[in-house]
């Protein structure tokens, strides 16, 4: 069998996926199922983000192990009943030993629903502004491997959107922060080249636009 680039590893299904796949197999489904793969809705788009903002100083990994209990606590990640939390929510959230007990990362969750659902009011999508984020494929390395990869935490174009969607509102998100969710949702496709992955995800990307 042929040695891999370095940035590569081999499953046991013989595939070959980015190096940080394979550690779990929480992070094998996560990479193989969804992290890169287009999301449209919403819903499904706010929930990324808000895992993105629980993630901050965190591993993922405590994330995915979460994200259950946080779909059940914060009701599927629904922005219209998410934003109509009060005190009594926090609290609960706060107590609950399932999530991340961060009194500001769950006070701008409640927050930032609101914020979409204000989006909304005023015509605009959290897609629509994401998508316009979106980078010029000139920019983007000429070879991803793992190196260029590890370089991208945050990007001209992260900080745009985080700028953008601050300036709306929005609150505990980063440029880098945003550049992990444009990575989770297919703004960009960050498979390193040779993941089996990559070319399904970036057939994906291409029929979502």
């Amino acid at each position: 069998m042929t040695e891999l680039p370095e940035g590569l590893a081999r499953g046991e299904d013989g595939r070959p996926r980015c190096w940080w796949a394979l550690s779990t197999e929480e992070y094998t489904a996560y990479h193989d199922e969804e992290w890169g793969r287009p999301v449209s809705g919403e819903a499904a788009l706010f929930e990324r983000f808000s895992l993105e903002s629980f993630q901050s100083g965190l591993s993922w990994l405590t994330i995915l192990r979460k994200r259950e209990a946080f779909r059940r606590a914060l009701c599927d990640f629904d922005p219209e009943r998410v934003a109509r939390f009060g005190d009594g929510d926090r609290k609960r959230l706060l107590a609950d030993s399932r999530l991340v007990r961060h009194r500001g990362k769950i006070d701008a969750t409640i927050a930032n629903a609101g914020t979409l659902v204000s989006m909304w009011a005023a015509g605009e999508t959290l897609r629509a502004v994401v998508a316009a984020h979106a980078p010029d494929p000139s920019s983007r390395p000429r070879r991803l491997d793992r190196e260029a990869l590890l370089a991208l935490a945050s990007t001209p174009e992260s900080a745009a959107l985080s700028g953008a969607l601050r300036a709306r509102g929005w609150r505990f998100l980063g440029p880098t922060t945003a550049y992990a969710a444009m990575q989770a949702v297919g703004v960009v496709n960050d498979h390193i080249e040779g993941c089996w992955v990559r070319e399904s995800v970036e057939l994906e990307r291409t029929g979502a636009e």
